[in-house]
Protein backbone atom coordinates (compact mmCIF):
# COMPACT_ATOMS: atom_id res chain seq x y z
CA UNK A 1 0.00 0.00 0.00
CA UNK A 2 2.88 2.41 0.17
CA UNK A 3 3.88 4.18 -2.55
CA UNK A 4 7.43 4.11 -4.11
CA UNK A 5 9.61 6.74 -4.46
CA UNK A 6 9.80 8.68 -7.71
CA UNK A 7 12.46 7.26 -10.14
CA UNK A 8 14.52 8.60 -12.78
CA UNK A 9 13.74 12.39 -11.94
CA UNK A 10 17.65 12.86 -10.44
CA UNK A 11 16.48 15.02 -8.16
CA UNK A 12 16.01 13.52 -4.52
CA UNK A 13 13.99 16.62 -3.04
CA UNK A 14 11.64 15.28 -5.27
CA UNK A 15 10.66 12.08 -3.68
CA UNK A 16 7.66 11.15 -2.34
CA UNK A 17 7.19 12.11 1.22
CA UNK A 18 4.34 10.34 2.31
CA UNK A 19 5.75 8.12 4.95
CA UNK A 20 4.88 9.63 8.47
CA UNK A 21 8.61 8.48 10.19
CA UNK A 22 10.09 11.02 7.16
CA UNK A 23 8.22 13.82 8.52
CA UNK A 24 8.01 13.09 11.86
CA UNK A 25 12.79 13.27 11.23
CA UNK A 26 11.84 16.43 8.94
CA UNK A 27 10.32 18.57 11.75
CA UNK A 28 12.99 17.04 14.08
CA UNK A 29 15.48 18.45 12.05
CA UNK A 30 13.82 21.47 11.77
CA UNK A 31 13.77 21.58 15.77
CA UNK A 32 17.47 21.01 16.30
CA UNK A 33 17.90 24.18 13.91
CA UNK A 34 15.66 26.04 16.09
CA UNK A 35 17.32 25.38 18.56
CA UNK A 36 20.75 25.92 17.27
CA UNK A 37 19.96 29.63 15.82
CA UNK A 38 18.77 30.10 19.56
CA UNK A 39 22.16 29.01 21.06
CA UNK A 40 24.17 31.27 18.81
CA UNK A 41 22.42 34.29 19.32
CA UNK A 42 22.40 33.10 22.97
CA UNK A 43 26.09 33.52 22.60
CA UNK A 44 25.62 36.63 21.10
CA UNK A 45 24.06 38.22 23.59
CA UNK A 46 26.42 37.19 26.12
CA UNK A 47 28.71 40.56 26.04
CA UNK A 48 25.94 42.29 26.80
CA UNK A 49 24.66 40.17 30.27
CA UNK A 50 25.57 42.01 33.62
CA UNK A 51 29.41 41.23 34.60
CA UNK A 52 31.77 42.49 37.58
CA UNK A 53 35.29 41.81 38.59
CA UNK A 54 36.43 43.33 41.79
CA UNK A 55 39.89 43.62 43.21
CA UNK A 56 41.28 43.73 46.68
CA UNK A 57 41.83 47.57 47.94
CA UNK A 58 43.78 48.95 51.20
CA UNK A 59 41.08 48.28 53.63
CA UNK A 60 39.35 50.86 56.38
CA UNK A 61 39.56 48.79 59.65
CA UNK A 62 36.44 49.70 60.56
CA UNK A 63 34.00 48.20 58.13
CA UNK A 64 31.43 46.79 60.32
CA UNK A 65 27.72 46.47 59.95
CA UNK A 66 26.36 45.84 63.96
CA UNK A 67 28.02 42.57 64.93
CA UNK A 68 28.00 40.87 61.66
CA UNK A 69 31.82 40.14 60.48
CA UNK A 70 33.84 43.12 58.93
CA UNK A 71 32.50 43.78 55.33
CA UNK A 72 35.85 43.34 52.97
CA UNK A 73 36.14 47.13 50.52
CA UNK A 74 36.99 46.61 47.04
CA UNK A 75 38.27 48.36 43.42
CA UNK A 76 36.55 48.64 40.77
CA UNK A 77 37.95 50.40 38.32
CA UNK A 78 41.16 50.31 38.16
CA UNK A 79 43.88 47.40 37.22
CA UNK A 80 42.16 44.07 36.76
CA UNK A 81 38.73 45.30 38.24
CA UNK A 82 35.43 46.24 36.63
CA UNK A 83 32.04 46.30 36.43
CA UNK A 84 29.57 46.29 32.92
CA UNK A 85 25.76 46.47 31.50
CA UNK A 86 24.33 47.51 35.01
CA UNK A 87 26.14 45.14 37.71
CA UNK A 88 27.14 47.84 39.80
CA UNK A 89 29.79 47.98 42.65
CA UNK A 90 28.07 50.58 46.24
CA UNK A 91 28.79 50.87 49.68
CA UNK A 92 31.40 47.69 49.40
CA UNK A 93 28.63 45.81 47.88
CA UNK A 94 27.64 44.35 44.41
CA UNK A 95 24.20 45.31 43.19
CA UNK A 96 22.16 42.94 41.09
CA UNK A 97 20.58 44.68 38.36
CA UNK A 98 18.69 41.97 36.91
CA UNK A 99 16.98 38.64 37.89
CA UNK A 100 18.55 34.96 37.25
CA UNK A 101 20.76 33.16 37.53
CA UNK A 102 24.65 34.11 38.82
CA UNK A 103 27.94 32.76 38.80
CA UNK A 104 29.46 34.60 42.10
CA UNK A 105 32.84 33.85 43.03
CA UNK A 106 35.29 35.13 45.64
CA UNK A 107 38.89 34.52 46.77
CA UNK A 108 40.68 35.56 49.53
CA UNK A 109 43.96 35.37 50.61
CA UNK A 110 44.93 35.89 54.31
CA UNK A 111 48.55 36.21 55.44
CA UNK A 112 49.87 36.43 59.05
CA UNK A 113 53.25 37.83 60.47
CA UNK A 114 56.61 35.99 61.45
CA UNK A 115 56.01 36.58 64.62
CA UNK A 116 52.51 37.00 66.16
CA UNK A 117 51.58 36.87 69.98
CA UNK A 118 47.80 36.31 68.92
CA UNK A 119 47.56 34.37 66.02
CA UNK A 120 43.95 32.84 64.88
CA UNK A 121 43.17 29.31 65.08
CA UNK A 122 41.11 29.46 62.13
CA UNK A 123 39.88 32.21 59.30
CA UNK A 124 36.55 32.74 57.86
CA UNK A 125 35.27 34.23 54.54
CA UNK A 126 31.53 34.50 53.73
CA UNK A 127 29.84 35.83 50.83
CA UNK A 128 26.43 37.24 52.03
CA UNK A 129 23.42 38.31 50.54
CA UNK A 130 20.94 41.52 51.48
CA UNK A 131 18.02 41.88 50.04
CA UNK A 132 15.65 45.04 50.60
CA UNK A 133 12.97 42.26 51.75
CA UNK A 134 14.40 40.31 54.43
CA UNK A 135 16.64 42.74 57.37
CA UNK A 136 18.85 40.26 58.01
CA UNK A 137 22.23 39.75 55.91
CA UNK A 138 21.64 36.04 54.05
CA UNK A 139 24.89 33.53 54.03
CA UNK A 140 24.83 32.22 50.27
CA UNK A 141 28.62 30.75 50.69
CA UNK A 142 30.66 30.05 53.44
CA UNK A 143 34.40 28.58 53.72
CA UNK A 144 37.01 28.35 57.08
CA UNK A 145 40.35 27.33 57.35
CA UNK A 146 42.41 26.08 60.04
CA UNK A 147 45.81 27.21 60.76
CA UNK A 148 48.60 24.63 61.55
CA UNK A 149 50.43 25.50 65.02
CA UNK A 150 53.67 25.95 64.05
CA UNK A 151 53.49 28.36 60.64
CA UNK A 152 54.71 31.50 61.94
CA UNK A 153 54.82 34.10 58.19
CA UNK A 154 51.87 32.13 56.49
CA UNK A 155 49.43 32.84 53.66
CA UNK A 156 46.07 30.77 53.63
CA UNK A 157 43.34 31.59 50.52
CA UNK A 158 40.04 30.50 50.29
CA UNK A 159 37.64 30.57 47.32
CA UNK A 160 34.17 30.04 47.09
CA UNK A 161 32.03 29.84 43.84
CA UNK A 162 28.79 28.90 43.54
CA UNK A 163 25.25 29.35 40.76
CA UNK A 164 22.91 31.18 42.69
CA UNK A 165 19.53 32.68 41.82
CA UNK A 166 19.06 36.24 42.70
CA UNK A 167 16.52 38.99 42.48
CA UNK A 168 16.76 42.31 41.33
CA UNK A 169 18.45 44.93 43.76
CA UNK A 170 19.93 41.47 45.67
CA UNK A 171 23.05 42.94 47.28
CA UNK A 172 26.41 40.48 47.43
CA UNK A 173 29.42 41.70 49.85
CA UNK A 174 32.45 39.46 51.48
CA UNK A 175 32.52 39.15 55.29
CA UNK A 176 36.02 37.92 56.86
CA UNK A 177 36.78 36.87 60.41
CA UNK A 178 39.65 39.53 60.74
CA UNK A 179 39.88 42.24 57.75
CA UNK A 180 43.62 43.07 59.25
CA UNK A 181 44.62 39.91 57.93
CA UNK A 182 43.44 39.91 54.65
CA UNK A 183 46.50 40.24 52.07
CA UNK A 184 45.54 43.56 50.02
CA UNK A 185 49.22 43.52 48.09
CA UNK A 186 48.21 42.06 45.05
CA UNK A 187 45.14 41.89 43.24
CA UNK A 188 45.08 38.46 41.50
CA UNK A 189 45.19 37.48 45.59
CA UNK A 190 41.89 38.66 46.50
CA UNK A 191 39.08 38.92 44.04
CA UNK A 192 35.38 39.00 44.44
CA UNK A 193 32.95 39.01 41.28
CA UNK A 194 29.68 37.73 39.94
CA UNK A 195 28.19 37.22 36.09
CA UNK A 196 24.32 36.29 34.49
CA UNK A 197 24.66 32.88 33.21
Amino acid sequence: LTQPPLRGTGHPELTACNSPLQVTEERGSHFLKQRAVAAVTDTLSSAEKPRAHLTVKKQDLASTVGSHLPILQWEDKRGLAFTKNNLSYSSNALVIPVSGDYYVYAQVTFRGPIESSTKPNSVTEIITKVTDSYPEPTQLLTGTKTLSENSNGWFQPIYLGAVVSLEVGDKLMVNVSDIKLVDYTKEHKTFFGAFLL
